[in-house]
């Protein structure tokens, strides 16, 4: 080996042994100047790493993001579908509204997010930093997006509160109103066929329920299509008319039991009436032949009306007969009301006839007990009418001043020999409803404090 050579060989074992002795720091900052040649290339790969690492850290966080406004959306959404199905008012369709505002919103976002994880292939083995760095800020603007924009969802969700309380409170409804109508559809279709089993036809009532099979129909398509609101009004409405056809059914045989009782009641009531009519000709005769004619002619035809009224009242009977043979009910009950009001109207008009001959001789044996009991009524009206004042008042003294002359008019058409003792009577009377109505004033003026 030369001097030469052997000297370089000392300066490079003096040089590594200095190195070796140097402390670490020092060592570490000496590093580049030993190995000259390398040393730049493998900082360069360490800064590219370390942003390739930041970028997938932001990457992964932007992901995260993602899935949670993904899955806030979602929770929402069933929300809102709540909300829409059970609340048609302005707040739930603004509710609506909003939330497909929010989606557009969250489309936005979603879509940035995107487009940046597209844009950037973080496992590609060429990847510089600057190219790491900008993946880095585009994801970490992504995510920062997503991030506001589930939060301000949350916010929005929790504004829904009272509307989703409401909703769910009638979809807690919903289920029971539908079976309920079911089982009122069940019960009034078991009430039908007890009524068929017992011999009535109840034909109305079968048509009834089955124009209910529509509604039925509707309810089983559910409130996904008919909405919550109108399917528990629909099944209320059918829960009612349902109730209502089973309690008929129930009582058809009850109604069938009165109406034919009701036939037997009226059909004897007509010829006891036949009878009596036969009576108002005697009655007639006596009237004639004590009394003036005044007394008597308004009765002259109630023999022939009582006769062509019990006819006709036989008439509706029979017809009243026949509909309930044929279970038309409602007929049957009409035609029954008409034959009562017939019959009544010729009981009252038969019954007239006798009455008049009674109080026409009553009055016409004494009248003066007639007249005093007429004054008494005006006298009574007077005191009440003075009662608290020093002079009565115009509106009740006149009506009385004008029944006293009234009444001392009748009394003297009494005079003569044949006197028409049925005007004395219906002059008294019509005294006497003045007088009442008079009392009757006075006592609902004062209870007015007026």
């Amino acid at each position: 080996m030369t001097a030469t050579c052997a000297r370089t060989v000392t300066a490079a074992v003096r040089e590594t042994l200095a190195l070796v002795l140097l402390p670490l720091p020092l060592l570490l900052a000496a590093a580049p100047a030993a190995f000259a040649g390398g040393s730049a290339r493998r900082w360069g790969w360490g800064r590219s790493e370390s942003q390739r690492a930041d970028a997938q850290a932001a990457k992964d966080e932007a992901a995260a993001a993602f899935y949670e406004l993904d899955t806030a959306q979602r929770e929402l959404r069933i929300a809102i579908e709540t909300i829409t199905a059970a609340d048609s008012s302005p707040a739930g369709r603004k509710a609506a509204a909003d939330f497909e505002a929010f989606g557009q919103r969250i489309d936005e976002v979603s879509g940035a997010y995107i487009t940046a994880v597209d844009a950037h292939d973080l496992d590609r083995e060429d990847l510089d930093a600057a190219a790491a760095a900008r993946a880095r800020g585009e994801l970490t603007r992504a995510k920062d997006d997503l991030v506001r924009a589930k939060a301000d969802l949350e916010r929005f969700g929790q504004s829904l509160a009272p509307l989703l309380t409401r909703a769910e409170n009638q979809l807690a409804q919903l289920a029971p109103a539908v079976e309920r109508a079911r089982q009122g559809l069940l019960a009034a279709s078991n009430a039908l066929d007890a009524a068929r089993a017992a011999g009535l036809g109840a034909d109305d009532l079968a048509a009834r329920l089955a124009a209910l099979s529509p509604e039925l129909t509707k309810l089983n398509q559910g409130a996904a299509r008919h909405g919550v609101q109108e399917t528990v009004q629909r099944a209320e409405h059918v829960r009612c008319e349902a109730e209502a056809i089973r309690a008929e059914a129930e009582q058809l045989p009850q109604k069938a039991a009165e109406l034919d009782k009701r036939l037997v009641s009226l059909r004897t009531r007509a010829q006891a009436l036949t009878t009596r009519a036969a009576g108002v000709a005697p009655v007639l005769s006596e009237l004639r032949r004590r009394y003036s004619a005044a007394c008597w002619q308004d009765l002259q035809r109630v023999p022939e009306e009582a006769e062509r009224a019990v006819a006709q009242a036989e008439e509706k009977l029979r017809e009243a007969r026949a509909a309930r043979d044929e279970q038309r009910w409602a007929d049957a009950t009409a035609l029954l009301a008409t034959v009562r009001a017939l019959l009544g109207t010729t009981d009252e008009a038969v019954s007239a006839a006798g009455d008049r001959l009674r109080r026409l001789d009553e009055v016409s044996f004494d009248h003066q007990g007639e007249v005093e009991r007429t004054r008494f009524a005006v006298r009574d009206a007077q005191r009440l009418a003075m009662t608290g004042r020093s002079t009565p008042d115009p509106r009740h003294a006149r009506p009385l001043d004008e029944a006293v002359a009234r009444l001392e008019r009748a009394v003297g058409g009494l005079e003569g020999r044949h006197p028409d003792w049925w005007h004395f009577l219906t002059e008294t009377e019509a005294v006497r409803q003045t007088a009442a109505r008079v009392v009757q004033e006075i006592r609902e003026e004062r209870g007015a404090g007026r």
